[in-house]
């Protein structure tokens, strides 16, 4: 069989000359670090090591997607399911770390699968307030035999203080009106006419911790990456959207494929983000150099996230 994508395969696929190349622009601390130093860039490094080098108080948001209790391998390396109580000191030991980070006002969001979502609380809960549980619908995922399909995942959102950023108006949802009231006059009542809505009629609408209008990336979206665990941009620009403003600095702590720093700079944010594997370092900055050019989010239009259409 020919190993040559399919025309339609947009997955971001690098050679090793690639790799080398785009990795070479992300830096690894040697010493305690100034935001200046950091901003905008990413940190090829182990997330223990760096996050001991960064400065305090330099995050607005941070947004965390960190490996699930599970045996997984993320490029050369595997995370190994722990013991529950040692996966918990996992987890304690980089929570401590991000507090420093995060500004008295900032914002935190967990992602977590069914199972390492019960210990959130109770570890996070140490350090930060918890302000809500989402739960998204991931649409994708492997049947079982013997017990249900697993399809949903949850964001957990903390805050440091009570005083926080929170943009409503900028996460709101455009749905389609099945009864379009109007009033005595004829005006619509809270709905607009739109022909690309099913129904030709839709209202925006204030989005709930229950999310079923994400698609994970698949190799025909521009944004797919290897990354096993790769978080869709629309998923993470809701977060950043809504708790953090323009200018502000968004950092995730296990980035990845570059999708929360990806999604920071498309939205006007700058972005901070720590990787330890060379393949996932370089595809992250690919993908930053994309964002340049083309800062476009699937399934967020002129300011509005549009419902998942199969």
């Amino acid at each position: 069989m020919s190993s040559t994508p399919a025309p339609r395969n947009k997955t971001i696929i690098l050679n090793n000359e690639e790799i080398n190349e785009y990795s070479s622009r992300a830096i690894t601390l040697k010493k305690k670090a100034a935001l200046k130093d950091i901003i905008d860039r990413t940190i090829w490094q182990d997330t223990f090591e760096a996050l001991k080098l960064l400065p305090a108080n330099f995050a607005d948001l941070v947004v965390v997607d960190p490996p699930y209790n599970l045996t997984k391998k993320f490029g050369t390396k595997e995370f190994k399911s722990m013991d529950w109580n040692e996966y918990k000191r996992w987890m304690d030991k980089w929570l401590a770390e991000v507090f420093i980070s995060l500004k008295p006002n900032g914002s935190l969001y967990i992602c977590s699968d069914w199972n390492t979502s019960i210990a959130i609380p109770e570890i996070a809960g140490k350090y930060f307030l918890l302000k809500n549980r989402i739960t998204w619908e991931r649409e994708k995922g492997r049947s079982a035999g013997n017990n249900w399909k697993n399809c949903m995942e949850d964001i957990w959102f903390f805050t440091k203080s009570p005083e926080y950023t929170f943009n409503l108006d900028a996460v709101k949802l455009k749905r389609p009106v099945l009864a379009p009231y109007k009033d005595d006059n004829g005006i619509p009542k809270d709905w607009q006419e739109d022909e690309e809505t099913e129904g030709g009629k839709f209202r925006l609408t204030a989005p709930s911790n229950l999310w079923t209008d994400i698609s994970i990336p698949f190799w025909s979206m521009a944004e797919n990456t290897p990354h096993p665990t790769q978080k869709p941009e629309k998923l993470i620009a809701k977060l950043i959207l809504a708790s953090s403003n323009e200018g502000d600095v968004v950092f995730d702590p296990f980035l990845g494929s570059g999708t929360t720093s990806v999604t920071a700079a498309k939205l006007g944010r700058h972005y901070i983000g720590i990787e330890r594997e060379k393949e996932y370092v370089a595809v992250a900055e690919k993908r930053l150099e994309r964002a340049k050019e083309d800062n476009t989010i699937q399934g967020y239009e002129d300011g509005v996230f549009k419902l998942r259409h199969a």
